[in-house]
């Protein structure tokens, strides 16, 4: 069994019955109700989903924001924090730089994590996820981001994309601070 199948079965193990019923009702525009009755596990769910082609691997984002509309942030999470490749594969010299350029814009970032988040591609349910671990530290609400962007990216993770989101965004002045940065260590 793959890494992501042992998660989609953990995730499936913490789910009630009553909380599976309510995601077949939000599935109700891609599951007819006769299939629905046949479901009776979280497991059989995801089978279904990923045969219609609203889950696999690299296409979280249906699930995930199913878990949020359940009030299941905590599984939501768990299923966004799944990692298929580790992160390792970047070389050293790189993943320092991204970890330098990480902590400069976490110290600097603030309330504008959002849009810096949209710009990197993230999607709206993986933002709402990170909102709701860190609702009230603006610091760790950016590292849970940019932590969540570099796994999503893996080994092509760059702190040139950070710099360069980071200016789209007009957040010249946290671009400027990570450059230095990176320059003078």
């Amino acid at each position: 069994m793959s890494s992501f199948n042992s998660v989609l079965l953990e995730i499936s193990n913490q789910l009630t019955k009553e909380k599976l019923d309510m995601m077949k009702y939000l599935c109700g525009d891609i599951i007819k109700k006769r299939d629905q009755e046949s479901i009776d596990s979280g497991f059989k769910l995801f089978q279904i989903l990923t045969e219609r082609q609203k889950l696999a691997e690299d296409n979280t984002e249906f699930l995930s924001k199913l878990l949020l509309d359940i009030k299941r942030e905590d599984l939501s999470e768990k299923l966004n924090n799944f990692q298929s490749q580790p992160e390792s594969e970047q070389p050293a010299k790189e993943r320092d730089e991204l970890d330098i350029a990480t902590q400069v814009i976490a110290e600097h970032l603030g309330r504008n994590w959002r849009k810096l988040g949209r710009k990197l591609g993230l999607t709206d349910p993986k933002l709402e996820s990170i909102s709701k671990k860190y609702p009230t530290d603006l610091e760790e609400t950016a590292l849970e981001l940019l932590k969540v962007w570099r796994k999503s990216r893996k080994a092509e993770a760059r702190e040139e994309d950070l710099i360069k989101a980071l200016r789209e965004c007009q957040l010249n002045l946290t671009a400027d601070k990570v450059e230095d940065k990176l320059a003078n260590r």
